[in-house]
């Protein structure tokens, strides 16, 4: 009698290994998004482990570091920066605004010192974008390295560390590009490389290390991986590329801000107190749209009520001390349509006249109709 396996089949279960050649592949399909000749490297973890690995690759005792803080990212990199024993001038703008490219050069003027620079291109816990690529063009005047987070921008918007003069541009696929959070890359210009060749603190035998991806990875022909790789995360990075290809960049881009426009017109229009966090347009990330409650609604429990409507909405409080006050719409990726920002509003609507607002659902959505782009 022929004894039957029991052996479970899966799709994510008893996959051939990931090559070597597959894995550079994936990553030149990364570095064609940035539009960049600069080595990428993909990490095999979210994104902080490399925002972290490219800080403490390049700082260290003699590093003079202006660190702009438009939200809690930028704090977090101060506070690498200084660990790292960097000497660090943070400059601070309210969470509601961007940090100009005036202020930027006004910093390093005072500072002729400072010869690293670290910034968040999109905040999306706050809803700030920040105008990287005037900043770029100040930074690369004075020299200093420039180091850009650029996870919750890229897909929501241009993304050009090339052009812009970044030497460290750091993205994440959970966003914008409707990846998986498991896996993010970096983009390494030649001074950013021998910055961390000079820094005896750089971590190295690591999995911080970004020297050894360029001396065992890149260095040697991408031929041989430094250990195996999260093959389920680089599998689904590579169908994420595949779609955003599909769908072309600038559309996506494209669908991101309309995504923005939308849900700041309905929001003004469905009332009940409910208004932008980010004072001015031109200063919104595409990526995501935060709102101020009314006084006396607490944000959180807002959001509760809402998502009693369809917990499937992108919808949540904010972070920290913001999450009494602050109402963000997550719509990125799958989610940038006008179909999830319109039912965003209602379910939001719903919430504020449980509350006792006086709030337009319908003047909501036509507003928000009214400002997707037709065609």
């Amino acid at each position: 009698m022929t004894e039957e396996s029991t052996a479970v089949t899966h799709p994510f279960l008893d996959l051939p290994p990931l090559s070597a050649a597959r894995f550079a592949s994936i990553e030149d399909r990364v570095a064609r998004l940035l539009s960049t000749e600069q080595d990428v490297v993909i990490m095999q973890g979210e994104a902080l482990l490399p925002l972290e690995g490219a800080i403490r690759g390049c700082a260290g005792p003699g590093t003079t570091a202006l660190n702009v803080i438009t939200g809690p990212y930028g704090q977090t990199f101060g506070n690498w920066l200084r660990e790292c024993g960097a000497s660090v001038y943070d400059l601070a703008v309210p969470f509601h605004t961007a940090v100009t490219a005036a202020q930027i050069r006004e910093a390093l003027a005072e500072h002729p010192e400072i010869d690293f620079v670290s910034l968040v291109h999109a905040e999306a816990a706050t809803g700030n974008t920040n105008p990287v690529p005037e900043i770029g063009a100040v930074v690369r005047e004075h020299g200093a390295l420039f180091y850009l987070d650029a996870v919750a921008s890229i897909g929501a918007e241009p993304v050009l560390p090339d052009a812009w003069g970044v030497d460290l541009c750091v993205i994440g696929a959970q966003k914008a590009l409707g990846g998986p959070a498991g896996v993010s890359a970096v983009s390494v210009s030649e001074r950013a490389w021998a910055r961390m060749a000079a820094n005896p603190r750089a971590p190295r035998r690591s999995y911080l290390s970004l020297l050894d991806w360029k001396e065992r990875w890149i260095d040697g022909g991408r031929t041989a991986l430094l250990h195996a790789p999260a093959q389920l995360e680089m599998l689904a990075l590579e169908a994420c590329v595949q779609r955003i290809e599909a769908e072309r960049l600038d559309a996506v881009t494209a669908r991101h801000r309309s995504a923005a426009a939308a849900t700041r017109a309905g929001a003004l229009a469905l009332g009940g107190g409910l208004e932008p966090y980010v004072h001015k347009a031109a200063e919104a990330a595409p990526v995501a749209t935060t709102l101020r409650t009314p006084s006396g609604v607490n944000a959180a429990e807002l959001v509760a009520a809402a998502l009693k409507t369809g917990t499937a909405l992108p919808l949540a409080a904010g972070g920290g001390a913001l999450a009494r006050e602050m109402v963000r719409v997550n719509h990125y990726g799958p989610d940038a349509t006008l179909e999830v920002v319109q039912a965003s509003l209602t379910a939001l609507g719903t919430a504020l006249r449980e509350c006792g607002a006086q709030v337009d659902p319908a003047a909501a959505r036509q507003a928000a109709a009214a400002a997707w782009p037709r065609g």
